[in-house]
């Protein structure tokens, strides 16, 4: 689990460096994560019959979907009903710009924090502290401001208030450590290029942490029982995920960029 003791972050038994006070991988997720790597030829190699039969299934059904589909639209015409698209923040990186969809429709306590975060210039100036190739790239400690800083990784957002931007006009808190509540609604999935709240693997122990997965890390959905990790998705790279790719491939000492990456500045619109 990305997990945290006494208000620290970073990832425990990875690569022998055993850090307890910080936010963590366990070593059960690691060795989770180089055995998927191994076995993802042999498990490509062959599909199960259920594939198939799925297939025929969609098939048998397509012609029947097809005229229900345009009862669907015609009814949709007939009534329209508002959508508000999720809000979308600009990335800028000393590597170059990113762009990221906040899932404020299925995660808008999550998202809310994220952009409370990010508009109050919270995150501009922080660098990316720990990086893994093929895993994930980890950001959001205000201690990493100072890329050297051996406590990096240890840090959260100070306690307080923020509004959940869904349109409810309800108040969120951060607390104990500026902390928020677990939002384990959503069933999405820790796959490339997604959001991901970090925590401590202790109830209600994110704050200001997350990672941008690089890879299928299912082992870590908090809806996956393979592993105890539990670290909730909460929005996605929708432009410039070949630079996460690039930060993630980044040469580096004790998982540490060693060139500094620093996110320069964060752009909310939409919200």
């Amino acid at each position: 689990m990305l997990a945290e003791a006494s208000g620290a972050f970073a990832f425990t038994a990875l690569r022998g460096n055993l850090q307890t006070n910080q936010l963590t991988l366990t070593a059960a997720d690691v060795q989770g994560r180089k055995a998927r790597v191994a076995n993802a030829g042999a498990e490509s190699s062959s599909l199960p019959g259920s594939v198939f039969a799925w297939a025929a299934c969609g098939v048998l059904g397509a012609a029947a979907a097809h005229r229900f589909n345009r009862r669907e639209r015609s009814r949709a015409s007939a009534s329209p009903v508002a959508c508000r698209a999720n809000p979308v923040a600009t990335c800028e990186t000393s590597m170059g710009t990113f762009k990221v969809e906040l899932y404020m429709d299925q995660m808008p306590l999550t998202a809310s924090n994220w952009i409370d975060l990010a508009k109050t210039g919270f995150y501009d100036g922080i660098h990316f502290h720990r990086v893994i190739p093929g895993f994930m790239c980890q950001f959001g400690c205000p201690n990493a401001k100072d890329p050297r800083s051996p406590r990096a990784g240890t840090g959260g957002p100070p306690d307080g208030s923020f509004e959940v931007l869904d349109g409810s006009g309800r108040e969120a808190r951060r607390s104990n450590g500026g902390n928020i509540e677990d939002e384990f609604t959503a069933k999405l999935g820790n796959e490339p290029g997604t959001l991901s709240m970090a925590n401590t693997g202790r109830p209600n122990s994110g704050g200001s942490q997350f990672f941008i997965n690089v890879n299928n890390n299912s082992f870590l959905n908090w809806f996956d029982r393979s592993s105890p990790s539990a670290h909730p998705v909460f929005g996605k790279v929708v432009e410039g995920y070949d630079l996460i790719e690039q930060i993630s491939q980044v040469r580096t000492t004790n998982d540490c960029p060693n060139d500094p990456v620093q996110m320069i500045k964060i752009t909310v619109e939409g919200a």
